[in-house]
């Protein structure tokens, strides 16, 4: 499946299909969320900018985790884990693991034939979600947590905007 961009305005207004446009969306937020993480240097990458302590490297670490769980169903044993980078875990190595995890999980949502269906079943939990449900929510995840980047990139060095 073929995603087109607009560089100012995000993902294709003209997506054919709404598979094409909710991917089209998410991946628009995965990019962003990169945009905001690419680039600092250590050790502001881990700097908390938040009193929850939440930072930049640990939300790439935890967006990796859920999207491996919806999509690919791998268990997280520690949620509160997931927002924190251990030290031998770089920015380089995270990226490329949430970079390969994205392609993967693109992959898995392209030969659904209908978003209707089942999402690959979820560890711990009764039925799997819809495939729509899991997108829908990847989504709302993804946005989330790209703002709380926007916020955390701004007080480390003022970049603002996507």
């Amino acid at each position: 499946m073929t995603r087109r961009r607009t560089k100012d305005l995000g993902p294709s207004w003209t997506a054919p299909g709404e598979k094409a446009t909710l991917l089209g969306v998410l991946d628009h937020l995965r990019e962003s969320i990169i945009g905001k993480v690419d680039g600092v240097p250590e050790p502001q990458i881990r700097a908390g900018g938040v009193p929850s302590g939440t930072n930049l490297l640990g939300l790439i670490k935890h967006l990796t985790y859920v999207e491996r769980f919806y999509f690919l169903s791998e268990p997280i044993e520690n949620l509160r884990a997931t927002m924190r980078p251990a030290r031998n875990e770089t920015a380089e190595d995270l990226l490329t693991r949430y970079r390969e995890t994205t392609a993967l999980v693109n992959a898995v949502v392209d030969a659904c034939p209908d978003l209707g269906g089942p999402a690959p079943k979820v560890p711990g939990r009764g039925l799997a979600p819809t495939m729509r449900w899991a997108l829908t929510h990847m989504i709302e995840e993804t946005a989330r947590h790209a703002g709380h980047a926007d916020i955390i990139r701004e007080q480390l060095d003022g970049l603002t905007g996507r």
